[in-house]
C-alpha cells in the first residue's frame, strides 16, 4: 500500500490540472521605479510635457493590446477587464500599469494650464486622476499574486502614491494623504539598500522626491513648524513628483499676493507716484518686487548664477505680465485723458524697471562669462568662454542703456531724478564701451594682427580712463566699478606694450623665417608620397577603392589626363619664297576642247 500511495502523489504533482501546480508556476517581475522613470524622462516629462507623455502612453497601449491580442472589439468598444485569469503574460501588467500613468499625465496636464484649471476643469482633474487611483490599485493587487515580492512592494508603493496625489489635490484627508506617502516611501528606503547601483539611485531620488509632500501634510496637520520661506525652498526642487506640490505652493503664493495687493495703491519711480487700479497688475507687480528682494537680499551673494537667472527669468514674466494689463486698460481707457496720462506714466515705468533689470541680468551673464575666460580647461566638455562672445554681450548692454536712455529722455518736463538718471545710464555706456573694445582687442590678439590689437587697447584706455574720470566727479560714487575701471585702464596699458614688443620681434624675425621657409622649397618633389593609381599598378593586386568606412574617392586614373610632351613638325622658315623659279606645268595639265557647229563659229 504504501508504494502505491507514493505512486499516486507523485502523479498528482506530475498532473497540470493539479492544484499543487499552480504554487510552481513562475512568477514575473518587473523593475516598476526604473520602468516608470524611464519613460517619463524620455518622453516628455524631462521637460514638463505632460501632453506628450499622455500621447506616449496611448500609442504604448495600442502597441500593447496589438501584441497581446488583447483588442475591445471591431465595431461597437467593448472593454475587456483584466482579471487574475486574464495574466499570462507581464505586458497584461504593463498594460494596467500605462492606464494608471495616462490618467495620471492627463490630470497634470490639465493642473499646468496658464489660469490653472477651473471648477469645470478641476472637476475633469479629479476625476482622472480617482481614475489613476483605480488603475494603480489594480495594478498592487495583481502584482500581489502574478509577480514577485520585490515587484509586488514596488506596485504597492505605486498605489499609494497614487492615492496620496489625489488626497493631496482635493485639500482634504490629510492624515490620509501623509499616511499613504509615508508607505510608499518606506518602501522605496527599503528597497533602496539592495539591487544594483542604479536601482539605489533611482529609490533614493524617489524618496527625495516624496519628503516635501510628506512635510507639507505634517505642515497642513499642524505638526510641523515649517515657515513659508522653507516652503519655498522646497518648492525649488525639480521632478514630476513635485510639479503638483509646486502648484499647490504656486497657488498659496498668489492667494497671499492678492490678499496683499490690496495695499499696493500706487507705483512709484524717480519721484513719480503712478496709481495702480487693476487687480492683475496689482499682483504682477507685487510678484516682481518679491522676486527683486531675492535677488537683493542678504543671500543673494550665495546663491549660484544658474539659481539667479531663473529668478530673472520669471521677474520679467511678472513685469512683462503687469505691461500686458496696462495696455489692456490703455485700449478700454476710451477718451479719458487723466486716467490714459496715469496708464502711459505706469507702462513707462515699469518698463524702465523692466530695462534696469535686463541690464543686471546681461552683467550677470558678463561676470559668468569672464570667469570661465582665463580658466583652465580640466573637463574636456567644458566650454571656455571667446572674447568675441564678451563682445556681443557688450553689445546687448550698450543697446539695452541705449533703450532705457531714450524712455528717460521721452518726457517734455523732466524731474532732477530723470536727469540724474540718464546721465547715470551715459556713464554707464561708457564704462561699456571701454570693456567691449578691450575684449574686441584681444580678439585680434589671438587672431594675431599685432596692429590692431595694439591700436584698440590704446582706445580701450582711453575710454576707460574718461568713463574714471566720470565715475569720479559725481558724489555716490560706485566704489565696484571704479575699481573695475582702474583694473581695466591698467590690462589695457599692459597689453599694448605686450602687443608692440611682439609686434617688433615678428618683424625682426620676418626675414629669418622667410628664409627658413625658402630653405626648404625643392624643385623636384621628391619628399612627398607618390600616390599610385589603379592603372599604374596593374601587376600589383591591391585594391584601388580604399576603406569602406572612408569617404576617399577611388584612385583608378588621374582625371583630367596630365600633360604628356609629344614630337611635333619641323619647323620650314620660307625666307626665299619669292626668290625661287618654279618650272612650267603647263604640258602636264588638260587642254579644254574646242566645241563644233554654227553656234561655235560665230561665238568663236
Amino acid at each position: 500500500m504504501g508504494k502505491k500511495e507514493n505512486e499516486m502523489s507523485a502523479m498528482e504533482i506530475d498532473d497540470p490540472k493539479s492544484d499543487s501546480s499552480e504554487q510552481i508556476l513562475p512568477r514575473f517581475s518587473m523593475n516598476v521605479l526604473q520602468l516608470m522613470k524611464s519613460s517619463q524622462a524620455q518622453h516628455g516629462l524631462r521637460h514638463g510635457d505632460y501632453a506628450r507623455y499622455r500621447r506616449y502612453c496611448s500609442a504604448r497601449l495600442r502597441r500593447l493590446y496589438k501584441s497581446l491580442k488583447f483588442t475591445h472589439g471591431r465595431g461597437k468598444y467593448t472593454r475587456r477587464a483584466i482579471v487574475e485569469s486574464t495574466v499570462t503574460d507581464v505586458r497584461f501588467l504593463h498594460v494596467v500599469f500605462y492606464m494608471a500613468e495616462r490618467a495620471w499625465s492627463h490630470a497634470m496636464e490639465k493642473r499646468q494650464l496658464p489660469d490653472g484649471p477651473n471648477a469645470r476643469q478641476r472637476i475633469y482633474l479629479i476625476g482622472r486622476l480617482r481614475k489613476a487611483v483605480k488603475w494603480g490599485s489594480l495594478f498592487s493587487s495583481l502584482c500581489s499574486i502574478k509577480t514577485d515580492s520585490r515587484t509586488s512592494l514596488e506596485a504597492e508603493a505605486y498605489a499609494s502614491y497614487m492615492k496620496g496625489t489625489l488626497l493631496f489635490e482635493q485639500d482634504q484627508n490629510w492624515e490620509t494623504a501623509l499616511a499613504c506617502f509615508k508607505s510608499a516611501r518606506a518602501v522605496y528606503e527599503e528597497l533602496g539598500k539592495y539591487g544594483d547601483l542604479e536601482n539605489q539611485v533611482l529609490c533614493r531620488e524617489r524618496v527625495e522626491e516624496l519628503e516635501p509632500s510628506i512635510r507639507y501634510c505634517l505642515h497642513k496637520i499642524g505638526k510641523s513648524n515649517l515657515q513659508t520661506s522653507e516652503l519655498l525652498q522646497i518648492g525649488e526642487m525639480e521632478g514630476p513628483a513635485l510639479d503638483l506640490f509646486k502648484a499647490k505652493i504656486e497657488a498659496a503664493m498668489e492667494e497671499a499676493r492678492s490678499q496683499q495687493a490690496a495695499s499696493l495703491t500706487e507705483f512709484n519711480w524717480l519721484g513719480y507716484r503712478f496709481p495702480v487700479s487693476n487687480p492683475k497688475s496689482r499682483v504682477s507687480i507685487l510678484k516682481a518686487q518679491e522676486l527683486e528682494k531675492e535677488l537683493q537680499g542678504p543671500i543673494a551673494e550665495s546663491l549660484p548664477a544658474e539659481k539667479k537667472l531663473t529668478i530673472f527669468d520669471k521677474l520679467f514674466t511678472a513685469y512683462h505680465d503687469a505691461r500686458n494689463t496696462i495696455r489692456s486698460d490703455l485700449v478700454s481707457a476710451g477718451n479719458a485723458e487723466s486716467v490714459k496720462d496715469d496708464l502711459n506714466g505706469l507702462d513707462k515705468a515699469v518698463g524702465a524697471v523692466l530695462g534696469q533689470r535686463t541690464i543686471e541680468r546681461n552683467q550677470l551673464l558678463v561676470k559668468v562669462a569672464k570667469s570661465k575666460l582665463n580658466r583652465k580647461r580640466d573637463d574636456k566638455s567644458e566650454k571656455v568662454t571667446r572674447p568675441e562672445e564678451l563682445v556681443r554681450l557688450y553689445d546687448l548692454l550698450l543697446q539695452n542703456v541705449a533703450d532705457l536712455s531714450d524712455l528717460i529722455s521721452s518726457g517734455r518736463d523732466r524731474k532732477p531724478e530723470e536727469i540724474a538718471f540718464e546721465e547715470e545710464c551715459q556713464r554707464k555706456s561708457l564704462a561699456f564701451r571701454a570693456e567691449r573694445c578691450f575684449y574686441l582687442a584681444k580678439s585680434y590678439s589671438l587672431a594675431g594682427k599685432r596692429v590692431e590689437a595694439y591700436a584698440l587697447y590704446c582706445r580701450a584706455r582711453s575710454l576707460a580712463e574718461d568713463a574714471l574720470d566720470k565715475f569720479q566727479s559725481i558724489a555716490n560714487k560706485d566704489e565696484g566699478t571704479i575699481q573695475e575701471l582702474k583694473t581695466l585702464s591698467k590690462e589695457s596699458r599692459a597689453n599694448s606694450c605686450v602687443e608692440h614688443a611682439t609686434g617688433i620681434m615678428e618683424e625682426e624675425k620676418a626675414p629669418e623665417n622667410l628664409s627658413n621657409r625658402i630653405s626648404t622649397i625643392s624643385l623636384n618633389d621628391t619628399a612627398t608620397k607618390v600616390e599610385k593609381y589603379l592603372l599604374d599598378k596593374l601587376d600589383v593586386y591591391e585594391s584601388a577603392v580604399g576603406d569602406s568606412n572612408t569617404k576617399t574617392a577611388p584612385k583608378i586614373e588621374r582625371f583630367p589626363p596630365a600633360f604628356q610632351s609629344i614630337p611635333r613638325n619641323p619647323i620650314v622658315l620660307d625666307l626665299a619664297y619669292h626668290n625661287l623659279e618654279f618650272p612650267s606645268i603647263e604640258n602636264r595639265t588638260k587642254k579644254e576642247k574646242k566645241g563644233f557647229g554654227l553656234m561655235s563659229r560665230l561665238f568663236g
